[in-house]
């Protein structure tokens, strides 16, 4: 089985195609960082099985596979990797392909490839028309997510037994830990506000907020730009964000966003 993985961290690329590569009969034939050079693997290499991060710079997962299913070519079979199930919830429900989530088991690893080997042309009755009118299926599920126009105007937050009404000027960053979301402000009227929020990701709490001000500069971390105080040079050319909260609390900026940042300040 020739297989291409393409994943924005080194280590979760190191961790699967180790993984892979020791379940016997895998050839790991590419390995790329993005989705558009996921393409072009899969242009060259004709794998069997592509394994692919959903959330990664400029084009995603989603993004490859609508790239694909338009070149009207017979496409691999796709594996999604992924930090949050509720990807699993939404796209696989026409069973059209596996998933993955973070961090990777061997045993879920193995299953996968049982399953992915099962799908071969030849093995069984799937052909590739029914192949390619699942991912056609799964595509139109992936089209159909609501449009990230509609921004709310002001986010509840819970704090203190209160669900408190606030508006995205005064949203400082947002983290998200252990599953929970946690948001904090800094307002000169209002003070500081430490509280909750009720969405399940941090994708989902961005579709509420204005894409030109909040920024994801960490896979943990949603960021007020105007709300930043201090670029602090890091470690291995890498950088923090100090915020402006009364803490000034200090954010890491993910290597993959790097470049974000100094288009944003002019670093």
């Amino acid at each position: 089985m020739r297989v291409v993985i393409v994943d924005d961290e080194p280590l979760a690329r190191q961790e699967l195609q180790y993984l892979l590569e020791n379940t016997g009969d895998v050839e790991v034939v590419g390995v790329g960082s993005n989705g558009i050079e996921a393409v072009e693997l899969i242009r060259t290499h004709k794998p069997d099985v592509v394994f692919l991060d959903v959330q990664m710079p400029g084009l995603d997962g989603f993004g490859v596979l609508k790239k694909l299913l338009e070149k009207k070519a017979r496409p691999p079979q796709v594996v999604f990797a992924t930090a949050y199930d509720q990807y699993a919830v939404r796209a696989f429900e026409v069973n059209a392909v596996d998933y993955l989530l973070k961090p990777f088991d061997r045993v879920r690893v193995g299953k996968t490839i049982e399953k992915a080997r099962a799908r071969m042309p030849g093995a069984d009755a799937l052909g590739d028309s029914a192949t390619t009118a699942k991912l056609d299926a799964l595509l139109k599920l992936v089209e159909a997510r609501p449009a990230k126009s509609a921004r709310a105007g002001r986010v509840v937050l819970r704090a203190q037994n209160r669900l408190l009404l606030v508006d995205q000027k005064d949203i400082c960053f947002a983290a998200i830990e252990g599953g929970a979301i946690s948001v904090t402000t800094a307002s000169a009227t209002t003070g500081t506000v430490e509280g909750s929020s009720n969405c399940r990701t941090l994708e989902e709490l961005g579709d509420q907020l204005d894409p030109e001000t909040f920024w994801r500069a960490h896979r943990s971390y949603l960021v007020n730009i105007h709300h930043i105080r201090e670029v602090v040079p890091w470690f291995k050319s890498s950088y923090q964000l100090r915020m402006d909260d009364p803490k000034k609390t200090e954010i890491p900026v993910s290597r993959n966003q790097t470049k974000r940042l100094r288009e944003l300040f002019n670093l």
